[in-house]
């Protein structure tokens, strides 16, 4: 019975709740939830009646199935404080967007409780798919995972039962995605001021039939004012993964920096959670809080 798996989210931001409010719109009743900051996140659990328990051990001991859906550099710290609670019944399955090694080295301190490890490396923004962002899942217990949690509509796919390859090509992936929304931005920074911003998106419709390139833009840049402290930490763990492979991280470190500075000049209160509607309004708020772009 469906009804019978129970859910619990290590941290409960927009990510896990998002994700638990489409698993009670299937069917999943029994979700539960412990963030290391309860007042941050108690208007996300009180809104989908998602009870929030006051420790890992209360956690791990309601659930079945744990995801962390936590911040890349609280990551492995959230699967340590977790671990001791685990048994071989349980699933541990790490959403998070950091390297290939370091979802490796998180697999490493679940392994020995017996408990099975799950990468999984999610596709697609997550509001507004929620629950449904596609998901590329790795490690011993991905399949379990997978053959469990599908039946709630998540769309999962096991890549490996190794663990790396699903956070690598989500990484590399985000080399385009992430690098493509910061070119946008240092574009729109430039030719906003000159007029030119139609001609240049004309010309780029010229040159790429079948790309509506003023309409991305004004996608990408509301993603980069919502999310740009976020996309600028995962850009700083691609750099770091280039770096190990022995590839100089010039594009990846770029990248992040110019998401970086978009995210340090605070403009993303001005704005409702969807971000600026359109890059226009982002270029009016980046003129009221600065008299330069650098």
């Amino acid at each position: 019975m469906k009804n019978e798996i129970a859910v619990g989210f290590v941290g409960f931001g927009e990510a896990g709740s998002n994700i638990a409010k489409g698993l009670k719109s299937a069917g999943l009743m029994r979700i539960f939830a412990f963030d290391i900051d309860p007042d941050r996140v108690h208007h996300n659990a009180q809104e989908i009646a998602v009870p929030l328990v006051e420790s890992n051990r209360e956690l791990a001991g309601s659930a079945q199935i744990i995801f962390s859906t936590v911040t890349c550099a609280r990551a492995k710290e959230a699967a340590e404080q977790t671990a001791p609670f685990l048994k071989a019944e349980h699933l541990y399955a790490d959403l998070n967007s950091v390297s290939p090694a370091l979802k490796q080295q998180i697999e490493q301190v679940i392994a020995p409780t017996g408990a099975g490890f799950v990468e999984a490396a999610v596709m697609s923004p997550v509001p507004p798919h929620g629950h449904r962002s596609p998901m590329l899942l790795g490690g011993k217990g991905a399949p379990a995972f997978a053959e469990l949690m599908t039946r709630f509509g998540m769309r999962l796919e096991v890549v490996s039962e190794s663990v790396g390859t699903a956070a690598a090509t989500k990484m590399f992936r985000s080399i385009i995605v992430k690098g493509l929304e910061a070119l946008m931005l240092e574009c729109i920074l430039a030719a906003g001021p000159y007029g030119a911003d139609e001609r240049v998106f004309s010309s780029l419709n010229e040159s790429f039939p079948g790309i509506d390139w003023q309409r991305l833009a004004n996608y990408m840049l509301s993603r980069v004012v919502v999310h740009g402290e976020r996309r600028a930490r995962e850009m700083e763990e691609v750099a770091g993964t280039l770096d190990a492979l022995g590839i100089e991280p010039i594009m990846a470190v770029a990248a992040a920096r110019r998401q970086d500075w978009c995210a340090r000049l605070g403009i993303a209160g001005q704005f409702g959670p969807e971000g600026p509607a359109t890059y226009r309004d982002l270029l009016e708020a980046i003129a009221s809080c600065t008299p330069s772009h650098e």
